[in-house]
């Protein structure tokens, strides 16, 4: 008779060692990693690296400049929630990701950077394209490792993905040395690392806390939620409509944070601060109390601190202990992850509702709406605003919308209206003109099935617009819509507000967008009447790859509202009426 072995009882079996270069030990991380899509640029230090890449199923993207290949990390890990990954050489390689690390910094995006370094046997002595890349990048990333030792580099590359995911996420860089890639050593898969280097504990929210916020809830009359980017990043979009409903809150949204609540949800007021609505920041510096949650209190969303919500206590629910009481005091500080401190806080708070003051909100509403701009566009002439309002209507707002920064940018948040998470990628701390095309591309990599728009100015575009080639040859099926006013719009603006309209160094003289695209390989169209956008959105959607559409748009219109650097949130330049024309 056999007897029944007792698994617990056998022996673990021992780890398989097998002996590999140091450049087959970072891909066998990387695929352990769950990596299966980079974006990179090949050269001299990390050359090893690429050449033992062909032994593994992952697929990479050759990007024509290493900041397109963060931005395409970037716009990858925007769009799926996971680490996006990108690769360069050493000097000018791994500095050209620079701008694309602060981006990801400035909005807590995790990315992993792996770069080439000249060998260690010359560091320090300014070797052939040598830079200290730590020293470059300690500022913009949220933590960098120098691997100078085949042996290190599972553990470092381990630990780097465990940094750029937890906590606030954000872009961690592991410089390699040349000679650690060409050296063997054993190899056993040291598994996903526990973050174990020193960092600022994360204070335990107790029940008193919770308590303390849940009073200030019961007593508020004229409450608000401003809800960011966190509350995306944290997955706690269930979470926050479940607190809503028992609370009846009204909720204005960051610039990053729109999405959070479907568009049409009777308590979802939009974007707030320095190009929000102009109701919404009324609504907020009338309030008695704001709960803020996953966001920074950032300068474009207060406008001058000293003036901002006076009247209402607040509470902070914030992952990154340094933000809570920086900018604004709060009353309430309850750091940790905004899914599990919603759950916790609903759980304390009483059902409520809030009619006279939704009310007062509405009767606010009506008299802005009166000024919007789509209710009487210019006799003549293609404006912004009513091509992007077009193709919301078009997408059924079902597209994920990459924006680069400008005008167009705040055109886009007030007029595209965002009903589910992750369907607006763009930089929100940083404003990094030339980030929306590359971005766009890395976001289709985790997104290969949804439809994907590019919103960008004639600016911006060209900043980065050598990508083209990158989605020309994947095969992208990316839609790029430029908005050309033929200057660089919002510093005009400001130019014409601020500067009595000189405008130095503005106007743009740009290629013929149509040409480029085509030479590219790239099928294009050119808008110029109100007539054409239907078509030409219809082109761009049947068109299998890759499309440019160029909508040429008043050159002088302005974003409205605008809160000016400095000033009151509720002192807004408003749009001029008919009267005022």
């Amino acid at each position: 008779m056999t007897q029944a072995v007792d698994p617990s009882t056998e022996p673990a079996a021992s780890p398989v060692v097998r002996h590999l270069p140091g450049a087959d030990i970072l891909w066998e991380i990387l695929v352990a990693e769950g990596v299966d899509t980079i974006f990179g640029y090949p050269g001299g230090a990390i050359m090893p690296a690429y050449d033992a890449m062909i032994r593994y199923p992952i697929h990479h993207v050759l990007t024509r400049h290493e900041q397109g290949a963060c931005h395409m990390a970037d716009g990858y890990a925007r769009a799926s929630g996971r680490v996006g990954v990108c690769v360069a050489t050493s000097g000018p390689g791994a500095t050209n990701l620079v701008t694309g690390l602060a981006t990801a910094m400035m909005d807590s995006v995790p990315l992993v950077a792996i770069t080439g370094q000249v060998a260690s046997t010359v560091l320090g002595t300014d070797a052939f394209q040598e830079t200290d890349v730590l020293g470059v990048t300690l500022p913009v990333t949220k933590h960098n490792f120098l691997v100078t030792r085949v042996e290190d580099i599972a553990p470092v590359l381990r630990e780097a993905f465990a940094l750029a995911r937890s906590g606030r996420p954000g872009p961690v860089l592991v410089d390699i040395t040349k000679d650690a890639q060409i050296a063997a050593a054993d190899f056993v898969d040291p598994g996903p690392a526990t973050i174990a280097r020193p960092r600022i504990p994360t204070p335990v929210v107790t029940d008193a806390q919770l308590d303390e916020a849940a009073a200030l809830i019961a007593a508020a009359e004229r409450p608000v939620i401003l809800a960011g980017h966190g509350i995306i990043q944290a997955g706690a979009r269930d979470e926050l409509l479940a607190f809503v409903a028992t609370t009846d809150m009204p909720v204005a949204c960051t610039l990053l944070g729109l999405g959070v609540l479907p568009s049409d949800h009777g308590r979802n007021m939009g974007m707030m601060g320095m190009h929000g609505e102009p109701w919404v920041n009324k609504t907020i510096q009338q309030a008695d109390l704001l709960v803020a949650v996953g966001m920074r209190f950032d300068d474009r969303v207060t406008g001058n601190v000293a003036t901002y919500a006076t009247g209402a206590r607040k509470i902070h629910i914030e992952r990154d202990p340094a933000e809570i009481g920086k900018v604004v005091a709060v009353d309430v500080g309850l750091c940790g992850d905004a899914k599990e401190l919603l759950v916790r806080l609903h759980d304390k708070v009483q059902a409520r509702t809030h009619t006279s003051w939704i009310q007062h909100i509405r009767a606010m509403h009506e008299v802005d709406i009166e000024r919007d701009v789509l209710k009487r566009p210019p006799s003549q002439g293609l404006i912004a605003p009513q091509v992007i309002r077009r193709l919301w209507e078009l997408t059924e707002g079902k597209a994920l919308v990459v924006t680069d920064v400008g005008q167009h940018q705040m055109w886009e948040a007030q007029y595209y209206k965002h009903g589910t998470p992750r369907s607006l990628i763009t930089s929100g701390g940083l404003g990094t003109m030339g980030f929306a095309l590359p971005a766009a591309l890395g976001a289709r990599f985790a997104r290969r099935d949804d439809e994907i728009w590019v919103i960008c100015g004639d600016g911006g575009f060209q900043m980065t617009a050598c990508e083209l080639s990158t989605a020309a040859q994947e095969g992208l099926n990316v839609n790029v819509a430029i908005i050309n006013n033929g200057y660089l719009g919002m510093v005009r603006q400001w130019q014409e507000f601020f500067f009595d309209k000189r405008y130095v160094s503005t106007p743009m003289k740009s290629p013929d967008f149509v040409m480029l695209a085509q030479a590219h390989g790239i099928a294009a169209r050119r808008v110029t009447t109100r007539e054409g956008i239907d078509d030409a959105v219809a082109f761009a959607r049947d068109t299998p790859g890759p499309t440019v559409i160029e909508f040429r748009v008043l050159a002088e219109d302005n974003v409205f509202p605008m809160v000016a650097t400095g000033r009151d949130l509720h002192d807004m330049i408003r749009r001029p009426t008919i009267e005022e024309l």
